[in-house]
């Protein structure tokens, strides 16, 4: 039996997945293979290239399996009309991450479309709820590309508390397969968001070699800093940081974050012309630390399809086996709402 939790019934999804919105990665094929196969596909806005939008979202209308669009709130601030193409795609779901969420929530909940909102403290929780949000998603450190400090396990059940069962809350950092999932819900969780995960898989638009190194990396084998920002030239407000997979490049500037700023025109012409020439060894493969759990690129659907399934399993085994664990938040308040 699938996993029903308030968050798939709100967002209308069979399981409790919901694919990042990563920039450049999660593109309309791997949003439509995650939605198709029972998750949430959120495709990558990211900063906001109108090109690229344009061209992403037309694949996405007719589009029957529920989907979502994510953005970089700070960086759509400065290019709002691209909300609009966002709606006019016809989702399920916004999700705005990095910033104040209000001056967008009136244009996305007046559409009908729900807000989920990316938090990485219960100050950022707050203010996502008191401008409308639908869903929080609490993302710890873990987490790859850019987050904060609070880590996961400390950090969604907080944010649970804090909703108080108002809005189905999701976990996202460090999760990569059943496992995760359960915990998650045993914390509180609603659902679980994946990254890196769903980088490795065939119809993600990053590079081949990128995902391989994916699954060659070992747990531990990742670092968060402002190197990667500082590179290319592209350094993100406080307290965000980016995390990525440790490369030679990442070795030779950590710790010398000053000296790189002081030599930055140099090494951002070195690092541009790297990721143009796909030399992983300067260029940066954004991934978390769910990158010792990761040893293959399948198909979305197939990854979908196994955390379901384990996560179901695992529950299952614990309420056979008659453990006196807890129920998860959302069990108690659907229960109580039943």
């Amino acid at each position: 039996m699938p996993i029903a939790t308030p968050l798939t019934r709100l967002l209308g999804s069979e399981h409790p997945i919901l694919l990042a919105p990563m920039d450049v990665v999660a593109g309309a094929r791997l949003v439509t293979a995650v939605s198709r196969a029972g998750g949430f596909g959120i495709l990558g806005g990211g900063y906001g290239e109108r090109a690229w939008l344009d061209q992403e979202t037309a694949k996405l209308r007719g589009l029957s399996a529920p989907f979502g669009i994510g953005f970089i709130t700070w960086s759509l601030a400065k290019r709002p009309e691209l909300l609009d193409i966002a709606l006019a795609a016809r989702p399920g779901a916004i999700m705005l991450s990095f910033g104040d969420p209000a001056p967008f929530a009136p244009k996305i909940k007046s559409a009908g479309v729900r807000l989920i909102c990316q938090v990485q403290d219960e100050t950022m929780a707050r203010q996502a709820l008191d401008a409308g949000a639908d869903v929080l998603i609490a993302q710890g450190t873990e987490a790859g590309g850019h987050g904060a400090s609070r880590t996961t396990v400390d950090l969604v059940p907080a944010i649970v508390d804090l909703a108080a069962g108002r809005v189905p809350v999701v976990a996202a950092g460090g999760i990569a397969d059943g496992r995760g999932l359960a915990a998650m819900l045993m914390l509180g969780a609603s659902g679980v968001l994946l990254g890196t995960r769903f980088y490795a898989s065939e119809e993600a638009d990053g590079a081949d070699e990128a995902k391989r190194r994916i699954c060659r990396a070992a747990s531990g084998e990742t670092v968060r800093g402002i190197i990667f920002d500082l590179s290319r030239n592209n350094v993100w407000p406080a307290p965000f940081t980016g995390r990525c997979l440790i490369n030679d490049h990442a070795r030779r500037w950590i710790g010398r974050e000053v000296e790189l700023m002081q030599n930055v025109a140099t090494v951002a012409a070195d690092y541009a012309a790297a990721k143009a020439a796909g030399n992983f060894d300067v260029a940066a493969v954004i991934a978390g630390e769910a990158v010792g759990l990761i040893h293959d690129i399948p198909p979305a659907a197939e990854i979908v399809a196994r955390i379901a399934t384990e996560a179901e399993q695992l529950l299952a085994g614990r309420r056979n086996s008659g453990a006196s664990f807890p129920s998860p938040l959302w069990e108690k308040v659907a229960r109580s709402a039943g």
